[in-house]
């Protein structure tokens, strides 16, 4: 071995006994601490409020929240942002007694002041090093902002877009949006907390928020058991497992008891089980919440409710700090409750090197440069590029995608086709300062000989029809229109449920307009999560969707028409045909009358007025270049519990651009004791190829790629046969095979 490895070695042995140092000094340190605090202090630091208050216009609360800091009442606050705000509030809390320096948390979704697309957008990607870099980039900016702690990764599973906080999340599969809670804790965390370019990450909602019952935010979930552990819970415990440094749970009843309430969730998987070291956040308001939920009589047992199931930090209830010490003095709750609440609190701010240095995060240089860093909006280009989607191009071989640079003429319609606000999506903390470019602007900018010309057709919403009259003009007199439309920012988000997910306004009479000229149409659509466009799906020629891509959407959308980026995403959610299908998800169960022909559905588990297919399927995506799989083959057709094997099959590039394929591997297993999807994602591989070039690409399966949580919620594989699927979308299997999982000896 030598030197080089030979210290390498040693250092990865000894970082295990250096993180155990590390926390027994903080144990340790915390320990003395709370010593020293009185049960009022230590409520304090269970109360976590929002600096409106403290950094907004002057209210009548103003005086008293300022006192309360002073006295150590006030353990966290969010929306307090920027260097000179947060060194300022900080500096009220150094007045208490003890000297406990705030927490300030922010809800950094997809960007701080760089805007990335929004989080389902990105999860178009496939690509968990774009994504971390994304994070990463934001936790940068928010941590040279003063801010410790970012209430993202939302990692709920949602399978139904009515639901507006979709867009916050990865999608609908439990295997992707694994890798992604990942990507993207890692991203905010970086190396280490503590370190000035990270902040702290929240994996939210706990639990089950994106399975709310008819897509309304806030409504009630209810589910077996088994659902909930092989579809709901994999993220948390990925991001957890990836060290999530807290949790947060969700607004949601599940099974009846609100998520902020429920002991099993809480205590019995994330804190016993699981073994988490973190704390959990409330989510705002939601302890109160539980009292018309009809759970709590009153604020005081909702309190009490809250912290003995395990939810640490109250957000904005003011809860805690109004009735615990009251609780904890009449025996309500114990002691040892309320120490362990607060030690996990304290612990994270000994960890962030708060009592060392409370200002580290705030200064002003730092913040200066870092939000002006040049290489953020390349990086938010890049991402963007890689998640927009090719649903369609052309037909019978004629391709209109990407567009020639040549002397042509480019009619620009639309109402979104120079909107800028539009193309940031929900939760945009600090992207309103910083230049937005449009899709105009992007065609513009990049369009060579071409003539480009604009007309917007309508307002943003579409409201009325007074400009079509302009916009088939102007289409009229070009080669080929690209037509930008979609959903509006303020449409898709936290309590931005729709019962109808079409286009809204008059879009679809526009493009029915646009489609009489005989004009080529490339519809570019912006969204946060799938729409219903059944027309525009079966008559335009062309039809990127962007989502909301963020500050360099136009320059992305751009490269990507004129084919300076051939496209690679796929969508990481099914496309619903209409709101009656939702919720849709292509790992269904068979059930014992499944559909075999569309033509014969008569006596069968599906509808009458309708296909039973979705719109686009999840893991659908095209690109510039034709990928063949070629030469499956399986290391062994037997595999015992303790062995594994390799599947291996040729991917060759037979079109004529480079380009990047993103291989997906999905199995069924055929008989079990529980009934198994008829499709699962098991893996999934980003492969780049060069116009001819083939490799060869490979998976592994073993008896965890095989597992599930059986009705006993026992985790494992059961004896039996599997098939075996590679392909470029859940609905289109290139290659099958088979394997069988012998029963152990």
């Amino acid at each position: 071995m030598t030197m080089k490895k030979t210290t390498l070695a040693l250092a990865a042995a000894l970082l295990p006994l250096l993180a155990h140092a590390q926390d027994a000094q903080i144990e340790s340190k915390v320990a003395a601490l709370m010593k020293q605090m009185t049960v009022a202090e230590k409520v304090g630091q269970l109360h976590q409020i929002s600096g409106r208050l403290v950094t907004g216009p002057t209210s009548s609360d103003y005086a008293a929240t300022l006192a309360d800091i002073r006295l150590g009442k006030v353990g966290s606050m969010l929306n307090v942002k920027g260097v000179a705000d947060t060194r300022a509030i900080q500096a009220l809390a150094l007045q208490s007694r003890l000297h406990i320096p705030l927490l300030f948390g922010q809800d950094v979704i997809h960007g701080y002041r760089t805007v990335f697309p929004v989080p389902l957008g990105e999860s178009a990607s496939w690509d968990m090093e774009a994504i971390e870099q994304s994070a990463h980039i934001a936790a940068r900016e928010a941590a040279a902002a003063g801010i410790h702690w970012t209430f993202a990764p939302m990692v709920d599973v949602a399978r139904d877009p009515r639901w507006g906080r979709v867009m916050e999340g990865a999608g609908e599969d439990a295997f992707l949006g694994s890798a992604i809670a990942r990507a993207r804790v890692h991203g905010f965390q970086g190396k280490q907390l503590g370190a000035t370019d990270s902040v702290m990450a929240t994996a939210k909602h706990f639990a089950a928020y994106g399975a709310a019952v008819a897509g309304r935010d806030y409504n009630a979930v209810d589910m077996s058991n088994q659902q909930l552990f092989e579809v709901y819970l994999p993220p948390f415990k990925a991001a957890l497992d990836a060290g999530a440094a807290t949790f947060m749970n969700s607004f949601n009843t599940l099974n009846g008891i609100p998520a902020t309430a429920n002991v099993f969730l809480q205590r019995d998987i994330l804190k016993n089980s699981w073994n988490f070291k973190g704390f959990v956040v409330s989510d705002w308001g939601s302890v109160r919440e539980m009292v018309p939920h009809g759970y709590a009589s009153d604020l005081a047992d909702a309190s009490v409710k809250a912290i003995n199931a395990g939810s640490d930090m109250d957000m904005e209830s003011y809860a805690h700090i109004k009735h615990l010490e009251d609780a904890v003095k009449s025996g309500k709750v114990n002691m040892k409750t309320l120490d362990d609440a607060v030690r996990r609190i304290l612990y994270k701010k000994f960890e962030l090197g708060l009592f060392d240095d409370p200002y580290r995060y705030s200064v002003a240089s730092r913040e200066k440069a870092v939000l002006a860093d040049p290489s953020h909006r390349a990086a938010a280009l890049d991402v963007a590029q890689k998640s927009l989607v090719l649903l369609k191009n052309g037909a019978a071989g004629a391709k209109p995608l990407p567009l020639s640079r040549a002397a042509q003429k480019i009619a620009v319609i639309g109402p979104l086709a120079d909107a800028r606000r539009d193309l940031e999506g929900g939760w945009v903390v600090e992207g309103d300062r910083a230049p937005v470019v449009s899709i105009l602007e992007g065609i513009r900018s990049h369009a060579g000989k071409a003539e480009v010309s604009y007309a917007p057709a309508c307002d943003n919403h579409c409201s009325g029809t007074e400009g079509f009259a302009e916009a088939v003009a102007t289409a009229s007199k070009a080669d080929v229109v690209v037509l930008a439309v979609g959903e509006t920012w303020d449409l898709s988000g936290e309590a931005k449920s729709r019962t109808d997910i079409t286009l809204p306004g008059h879009q679809e009479q526009l493009f029915a307009a646009l489609k009489a000229t005989g004009k080529p149409i490339v519809v570019v659509m912006l969204a946060g999560r799938p729409l219903v466009f059944n027309t525009i799906a079966e008559q335009a020629d062309a039809i990127v969707y962007a989502w909301f891509p963020g500050s360099e959407g136009g320059n992305a959308v751009a490269n990507v028409l004129f084919g300076d980026y051939n496209p690679s995403a796929k969508l990481p959610i099914t496309f619903p045909r209409s709101v009656g299908q939702i919720p849709l998800s292509y790992a269904q169960y068979n059930t014992g009358r499944p559909v075999t022909d569309e033509k014969n559905v008569v006596y069968k588990s599906a509808y009458i007025d309708s296909v039973n297919t979705p719109r686009y399927a999840f893991g659908h995506g095209l690109s510039y270049t034709d990928f063949k799989y070629s030469g499956l083959t399986i290391s062994g057709k037997e595999m015992s519990p303790s062995q594994q094997v390799t599947l291996s099959f040729d991917l060759a590039n037979t079109g004529k651009a480079e380009g990047t394929e993103i291989v997906q591997l999905y199995l069924r297993d055929m008989v079990a004791s529980v009934v198994r999807p008829v499709k699962e994602l098991k893996g999934f591989q980003k492969i780049h190829l060069q116009v001819g070039e083939q490799r060869r690409v490979s998976f592994t399966i073993d008896r965890e790629l095989l597992s599930f949580f059986n009705s006993q919620l026992v985790w494992g594989a059961e004896a039996g046969d599997f098939k075996l699927m590679v392909g470029s979308a859940s609905d289109d299997s290139r290659l099958e095979g088979a394997l069988k999982l012998l029963p152990p000896k």
